[in-house]
């Protein structure tokens, strides 16, 4: 695959039409795309229009997950915890066809993002130092600033499958993490240095029918700060990919598109995903399965959380070894 343009200024995702504009495909190491016409000209396009934050925030002891997203005929929303030592978990998950409750920026880090239902909220607010994510589901209190460190770069990406059809995503890892969570009252501290927020925002028009595969993972290996970003299927075929490798807050932008080697039928056997200088073996944990349909509209998701490990050989040629970065990998099939 030759090599993806670099965008280094400022550009409107769409064109006065709402359609894509072709000067903002590409990629960026930061989220410079004006994504405001998904939400001012979304009428023209109903029914097709995705926007929404995720961010997973990962620890020694738990992983979190929540969601603030529009579909346009429903808000889909969510709240996930897992105690990796014992596997409990904590969630809750309002869809609300139509939508309400909800708002998200019209571009990102423009302003907060909030979900609310009956006993469920979700904040998420800019700060000069990084980003509060906070959230409130029953037993479950989370106060959590993903911290946005000097010079971090983070992975921005236009995906044209059409004029009309095309998704502009922001995967942010290594993100360092601090703050609490409260599980039935018992209060968890985020472990300073081993607590890491992996951001994912989108903003887009996308197919009725899609596949993806998405892997990302954060640590520190041998003094040095990794983060891991790796995707597959959705943007096949586009000349864009979302693939990454992050050293020290560096992006190595990864233009290739990765082979993925995995099996659903028996998950915890280890996922290899290569290519493009990256040579990663995934060894899943535990297994996260989401099955939603309503009709014409469903969903299938195969969230798998473990350890990556392999190695990196940067353009320069430098090769980095990495171990136990934990994170996860899945597999994802939408009809929406």
């Amino acid at each position: 695959m030759p090599e993806e343009r670099e965008l280094t200024a400022p550009v409107s995702l769409t064109l006065p039409n709402g359609t894509l504009n072709p000067d903002a495909v590409g990629w960026a190491r930061t989220p410079l795309v004006d994504t405001s016409g998904i939400a001012r000209d979304g009428a023209r396009f109903f029914g097709r229009n995705k926007r929404w934050e995720y961010w997973a925030i990962t620890t020694p002891t738990h992983v979190i997950g929540m969601t603030v997203s529009l579909i346009d005929y429903a808000a889909v929303n969510e709240v996930w915890v897992l105690d990796r030592a014992s596997e409990r978990t904590w969630h809750a998950t309002p869809t609300l066809i139509p939508p309400r409750g909800v708002k998200l920026p019209p571009s990102a880090e423009t302003g907060p993002s909030r979900a609310r239902t009956k006993d469920f909220r979700v904040d998420i607010d800019e700060l000069p130092e990084g980003t509060r994510l906070r959230a409130s589901i029953p037993g479950v209190e989370i106060d959590v600033v993903a911290a946005l460190p000097e010079n971090h770069e983070r992975l921005a990406v236009v995906v044209p499958w059409s004029s009309t059809r095309f998704q502009y995503t922001v995967k942010d890892v290594a993100r360092p993490a601090s703050g609490t969570i409260v599980l039935d009252g018992e209060t968890h501290t985020l472990p300073d240095g081993e607590s890491w927020a992996t951001l994912d925002h989108g903003r887009g028009r996308w197919p009725y029918d899609i596949r993806w595969n998405w892997g990302a993972g954060s640590g520190v290996y041998h003094g040095r700060t990794i983060g891991i970003q790796v995707g597959g299927k959705w943007t096949d075929g586009t000349g864009s990919t979302e693939n990454a490798f992050v050293i020290d807050g560096r992006l190595h932008k990864i233009s290739a598109e990765l082979d993925w080697q995995y099996d659903l039928a028996d998950w915890r056997r280890p996922w290899r995903v290569t290519g493009g200088g990256l040579d990663a073996t995934f060894a899943p944990a535990y297994s996260k399965v989401t099955r939603t349909n309503f009709g014409i509209i469903s969903a299938s998701t195969d969230q798998c959380f473990g350890d990556w490990s392999g190695t990196f050989r940067t353009a320069a040629g430098e090769e980095i070894a990495f171990e136990s970065i934990f994170g996860w990998a899945e597999d994802v099939h939408n009809r929406w």
